[in-house]
């Protein structure tokens, strides 16, 4: 199969693809990989180590898409890219199509066959292609926030851990899945007060018995959460629905009722966010002051650690992407019912219920599309 790798051109997106280690398991097995110049020199993976992994260097995207059978990209694709979309292509890239119809439509439009990584499952129910950014992105929503609670980005002036005869900040926590469980452990290494909550008792109990008295776990109530929120310094929005729309926890009110500097990180904002005050910002750009509370909605928060995401990333999508070059995109998503699950859309139709339904789209069975 004739794979291509584009550069990225979202805004301050450096991950890639494909590592050069990627490239050559691809063409190892018989398989032509083509690279965009520069696709990885911002993190120090050059062209000459592509091509010693047997890629061949194309100068544009329009020669990527126009020649290769499988596309593999980091970040959905932007305006530009969608336009070179062709149909029985196959995308295999990060979407989040439920809060992103524009997108939507032109993947339909094209006739592509779009995979999503971040609702390919696998047998212990988990999400392995979005579980390693999940946990860089956890981790860094504490790095991000308490930078954000310094005076000179607007907030509280609080040091996260505080120091000797000061109280540490108060950090809340939405969601005790992967990324709210990277997000406690670095907020509990920098010694900061923090409180997961989640609406698993179960799960609540896992950390309970893994952090013990390190951390606070309190059921998810309407109660619950504006009890907790209006008191904290730092907020994670940590919640997913597979596919599906982030359901927005905080209300507008709830953010005016919070502490003057306080923060709001919202990890979920790729899927719609769950702060209703949330929208999407880059790493350019990355946070804005709504109702004297510092807003970070990054949309793409891995990128900003691209060298580390991307191996991370590789580590996990490279058996998918071997899958889907030996037998071809029908015969892999025939075979493996958790890759079928990262099937959105298909020449046409949308195949994922949780997006059909956020988008108000028929839902096709990928099954029947498949036969």
């Amino acid at each position: 199969m004739r794979i291509g790798v584009p550069k990225e051109i979202k805004t301050h997106e450096n991950r890639v693809g494909l590592t050069p280690s990627s490239v050559r398991e691809l063409t190892v097995h018989g398989h032509q990989v083509m690279v965009q110049k520069n696709a990885g020199l911002a993190i120090n993976l050059d062209d000459g180590r592509y091509q010693a992994a047997g890629a061949e260097i194309v100068e544009t995207a329009e020669e990527i898409f126009a020649q290769a059978e499988l596309i593999v990209k980091v970040k959905e694709p932007q305006p530009e890219e969608l336009k070179l979309l062709r149909a029985d292509q196959i995308l295999f890239t990060y979407l989040h199509l439920a809060p992103d119809p524009a997108q939507a439509e032109a993947l339909l439009e094209s006739g592509c066959i779009a995979i999503a990584y971040e609702t390919v499952t696998d047998q212990y129910g988990g999400l392995p292609l979005l579980a390693p950014m999940s946990e860089v992105a956890g981790r860094m929503s504490i790095q991000a926030g308490a930078h954000a609670l310094e005076m000179d980005q607007g907030g509280r002036g609080m040091l996260l851990g505080g120091v000797s005869g000061v109280p540490s900040a108060k950090v809340v926590i939405l969601g005790g899945g992967v990324v709210g469980t990277n997000a406690a452990r670095v907020a509990m290494g920098m010694e900061a007060h923090v409180t997961v909550i989640d609406k698993s008792i179960h799960r609540l109990q896992q950390l309970d018995l893994q952090y013990g008295s390190r951390i606070n776990t309190v059921f998810s109530t309407v109660d619950a959460i504006e009890e907790q929120v209006s008191e904290a310094d730092l907020v994670v929005g940590a919640v997913l629905v597979p596919g599906g729309s982030t359901p927005k926890l905080v209300s507008h009110k709830l953010v005016e009722n919070m502490n003057r500097g306080a923060v709001l990180v919202d990890v979920a904002i790729d899927q719609g966010g769950c702060f209703a005050t949330s929208r999407p910002t880059t790493l350019a750009n990355p946070i804005y002051i709504l109702d004297d509370v510092v807003h970070y909605c990054v949309s793409n928060m891995p990128g900003a650690v691209a060298r580390t995401s991307t191996f991370a990333l590789n580590n996990v999508t490279l058996p998918y992407v071997l899958s889907i070059a030996e037998k071809g995109g029908q015969g892999a998503l025939i075979d493996d019912p958790h890759l079928r699950n990262g099937l959105n859309v298909y020449q046409g139709q949308i195949t994922h219920q949780a997006v059909a339904h956020d988008l108000g789209l028929l839902y096709v069975d990928p099954q029947e599309l498949l036969r």
